[in-house]
């Protein structure tokens, strides 16, 4: 599965399979976790067969069932972390949906396990990103237009329109895409809305629009 077909039919699954996740599968996504990290300086940990995150009141109230595999986000505190996390965490997510497996991401309603994962008193928990086989493959919301979340002078090159396209795409809290994409000749600025966790948007829109732009067509003011 190419990148963009994954980003096409990857959408946020709550429910899961009791369905073991294949050592093989386990492997690549963990190498490939491995890789994202040595290059972002985050400490994204792969939880396995762990249950107790989703088994609370307020994940059955966001109609989480069958979560026993999730990623937990985490990385040195600093102003950038959440972009960071959100960039790299929907790497990840894309990956694990060219792997065959469906995921949400999951700001609040989760319960912290804190023998699942490891964090240094210099860290922080961004957020966890739930894996696995869902029980179905989720399905598609209403987005915003083009000339909603953009701005252009003159006319828009087919890259930057394919890019922002492929943003609309992207997981955003509460699916209420707060961004804005803003082209001067090819320089691109994407800015945040208010809300809680748009700067985790942030990251997660930034890596959709270089999926749809192609890095080489600009640079990132």
């Amino acid at each position: 599965m190419e990148l963009l077909e994954a980003v096409q039919k990857r959408h946020s699954v709550r429910m899961y399979q009791d369905r073991e996740i294949p050592d093989s599968i386990k492997k690549e996504l963990l190498d490939f976790i491995n890789q994202c990290n040595q290059t972002s300086g985050l400490n994204i940990q792969l939880i396995l067969d762990e249950p107790k995150a989703f088994d609370n009141f307020m994940a059955h109230y966001g109609k989480f069932s069958g979560v026993k595999n999730y990623l937990a986000l985490i990385g040195k505190k600093s102003v950038k972390l959440e972009e960071m996390c959100g960039y790299y965490g929907e790497k990840i997510v894309l990956k694990a949906q060219q792997l065959g497996l469906n995921s949400c991401w999951v700001a609040l309603t989760y319960k912290k396990v804190k023998s699942a994962f490891v964090i240094d008193d210099d860290e922080r928990l961004c957020c966890l990103i739930t894996l696995g086989y869902g029980i179905d493959n989720g399905a598609t919301h209403k987005i915003k237009t083009i000339e909603q979340v953009s701005e252009v002078t003159g006319d828009m090159p087919s890259w930057f329109e394919t890019g922002v396209k492929t943003a609309l795409l992207a997981p955003t809290a509460m699916n209420q895409q707060k961004f804005k994409f803003i082209l001067n000749d090819n320089t691109v600025k994407v800015k945040p809305g208010l809300g809680f966790y748009t700067k985790l948007d942030l990251g997660i829109v930034k890596y959709h629009f270089e999926i749809g732009a192609g890095t080489n067509n600009f640079i990132w003011q």
